[in-house]
């Protein structure tokens, strides 16, 4: 299987976004790199030492690692990530993750209650990580400088599921909620860059799409202010392998 290549999605005068579909689930990585110091931090990295080799061969300085959330497809380069980064790396998560089991490594945990944020640091740049829970207690959106890095939050076409070991579909739908305020508020040309690319209803899978596209076309965002337009949706929890066992952890 050819070597996945890391693609620049994003790019100003002050910040660059490169993504990489990684791994047999097909997670989008991205890594955000701050222009004027060339420092980076890699979103939820599957596979540490590409990200590594990645930033050394564009003249990036890999300085640390933010977590969405805390599910094993998410968290499968944190340990890597730190040992290639040695003292200094920083690897942040947010400390709600514990409510599901997770006992990882990291170097900082966050604590903020759900649809607040924290700032985040990386070179010159500030982003908002803002808790959204639902599909895990503590998961993370990142937001700032034309992006959105949603996770397994908000896809492009719909949201996460909320089945799963700590998920919460009221929880969810409170933080879509507090989501499509903060992006109605925003330039609609930002771009949404989502944990996983799923086909959408018209064919397409797209691995980023624009906040205009986002709010007007996505399925959950819809169905936001319909108790039973909510409830109906299908992909909020499916009968399959990972729903049972969250039955049984639950």
């Amino acid at each position: 299987m050819p070597e996945p290549t890391a693609t620049v999605v994003h790019s100003t005068a002050a910040c660059q976004v490169l993504q990489a579909q990684l791994g047999e689930w097909d997670n989008l990585n991205h890594l955000i790199v701050c222009t004027a110091s060339k420092e980076a931090v890699v979103v939820d990295p599957f596979d540490a030492a590409y990200w590594f080799e990645t930033a050394a061969a564009h003249g990036f300085r890999l300085v640390g690692a933010w977590l969405t959330h805390s599910h094993w497809d998410h968290t499968k380069g944190i340990e890597e990530a730190l040992a290639l980064g040695g003292e200094g790396f920083e690897v942040v998560v947010h400390e709600a993750e514990r409510e599901r089991g997770w006992s990882g490594p990291h170097t900082r945990a966050l604590d903020t209650p759900p649809n607040v944020a924290t700032a985040l640091h990386v070179g010159e740049l500030t982003f908002e990580a803002i808790r959204t829970p639902g599909h895990t207690p503590g998961h993370l959106t990142f937001l700032g400088h034309g992006i959105v890095v949603s996770g397994d939050c908000l896809f492009l076409g719909r949201c996460g599921r909320a089945d799963l070991h700590g998920g919460d579909p009221a929880s969810l739908r409170s933080s879509l909620k507090h989501l499509r305020s903060r992006m109605q508020a925003l330039p609609e040309e930002w771009i949404v860059l989502p944990g996983h690319a799923y086909t959408l209803p018209d064919g397409r899978t797209p691995y980023h799409l624009t906040l205009g596209e986002v709010l007007n076309e996505n399925e959950a965002m819809a169905a936001l202010d319909s108790d039973e337009a909510w409830t109906a949706l299908p992909f909020l929890a499916f009968d399959d392998a990972l729903a049972r066992r969250a039955r049984d952890q639950s």
